[in-house]
């Protein structure tokens, strides 16, 4: 069989064990993730051996230091890939939930429940924890799932769901309910794009270029956030030492990640004031500014911002700054230069946060917080599968009930329509 045949039986398989699994209870899923979870926890050495093989390959293809160590495993590692397992198995189930119920005027009752999606395809890069966590997240909302891997994590996945493929096998759950794309070559993304017949979702983690990869070869409807270009804005009533802490843990707890800030926006009656403040503040902390020239009056030094620093995700210690007229100018910038992934205010004044949330077209919006709390589990999904920036059919952080749609259902007594 060729590659393209092989992943058109993958995603075949898949979506007949998805029948099975969207029939599984609660209780049987739970203890399949259980099992998973001590599976991994007492074969660390196998996973690590395995994880030593595409770590040798990577040091060879000279990997970053960075890159390599996202692809680390170690027994710490693992056992957090367990506890993840152990977490998703705790959270309830969403699966047949009635989220609607209203009774029509001929007397028949209408309601809405929720229902697994499907078939969900992931396709990621590096850290092969997310061999794990998807499998758990997708499995638990009653779906099948197809994993594609980079190639650079392929003997690492591999032994990750082999063993979790094996935990469904003694429990007599179709194995295809969990399949990995074993091929490390480009068209195994490419062919599993393809097959819309059979997937019913995509949602691919890793880098923009890697995202924008699928968006133009995926036939399939895609989930997806590019970049997290954050912003703060301090606005006038702004209390200074929490605008300060607040920016501080945004840019530098872990300035890699797609919450982490790229932007702030000062207002101008506080610029005198507060522009110098946060500048030493920041600079001590090695953080680069890049702002306008209004910022730059009250910070001499800083360098200039350019138009393509407004639509810049970082990821590292530098933060682009700009001092705006009002809160309407504020949320211009915003809406023109954002990704709609995450943005705060900063205010004492609760007509303007009302404004604000109301009127900044992001997945997760904030007032008086960091924006290091766009994440499943700090606000209290338990666990995530990724960040939408796509409105259809999530927006923002995605946890079980994500991986669910709902049907109608409807009672009636014997009525016909007129």
């Amino acid at each position: 069989m060729t590659i393209a045949e092989k992943i058109r039986k993958i995603a075949a398989d898949a979506r007949a064990a998805s029948l099975a699994m969207a029939r599984l209870s609660s209780a049987a899923k739970n203890e399949l993730l259980l099992r998973m979870a001590e599976a991994l926890e007492n074969n660390a050495p196998r996973i690590t051996a395995e994880n030593a093989k595409d770590l040798e390959a990577g040091q060879q293809k000279g990997l970053s230091a960075a890159m390599l160590d996202r692809l680390m495993l170690d027994e710490s590692r693992i056992k957090a890939m367990a506890d993840g397992l152990r977490e998703v198995a705790a959270l309830p189930d969403p699966v047949g939930e009635v989220t609607h119920m209203w009774k029509r005027p001929n007397e028949i009752t209408v309601g809405k429940m929720r229902i697994p999606l499907g078939v969900i395809g992931i396709i990621y890069e590096s850290r092969p924890n997310v061999t794990s966590d998807a499998a758990a997240l997708c499995l638990k909302a009653g779906n099948a799932v197809v994993l594609r891997g980079g190639s650079e994590a392929i003997h690492s996945n591999l032994a990750i769901a082999g063993l979790l493929q094996d935990e469904m096998r003694k429990l007599g759950i179709p194995v295809a309910a969990l399949s990995l794309i074993p091929f490390p070559e480009r068209e195994g993304v490419t062919e599993m794009l393809k097959q819309e017949e059979f997937i019913d979702v995509i949602i691919p983690r890793g880098g923009e270029s890697l995202i924008r990869f699928v968006v133009e070869h995926s036939k399939i409807p895609v989930i997806k956030h590019y970049k997290g270009v954050c912003h703060i804005f301090v606005d006038a009533t702004a209390d200074f030492g929490m605008a300060e802490k607040i920016i501080i843990n945004s840019k530098t707890q872990r300035p890699g990640v797609c919450n982490a800030l790229e932007t702030l926006l000062i207002h101008k009656d506080v610029a005198e004031t507060f522009v110098p403040r946060i500048h030493e503040a920041l600079s001590t902390l090695k953080v680069e500014l890049r702002g306008d020239e209004a910022f730059r009056q009250f910070a001499p030094g800083v360098k200039a911002a350019t138009e393509e620093d407004w639509y810049a995700e970082y990821l590292e210690l530098i933060l682009a700054a700009r001092v705006v007229d009002d809160l309407d100018e504020a949320i211009a910038h915003i809406n023109k230069y954002g990704s709609l992934h995450t943005e705060a205010i900063i205010t004492s004044d609760y007509a303007n946060s009302q404004r604000f949330l109301r009127e900044v077209n992001s997945s997760v919006v904030l007032v008086n917080a960091s924006t290091r709390f766009s994440d499943g589990n700090q606000l209290g999904l338990g666990a995530e599968i990724g960040i939408s920036t796509t409105k259809l059919h999530s927006f923002g952080p995605m946890g079980l009930e994500d991986l669910t749609t709902t049907k109608f259902i409807v009672y009636g007594e014997g009525q016909i329509r007129q």
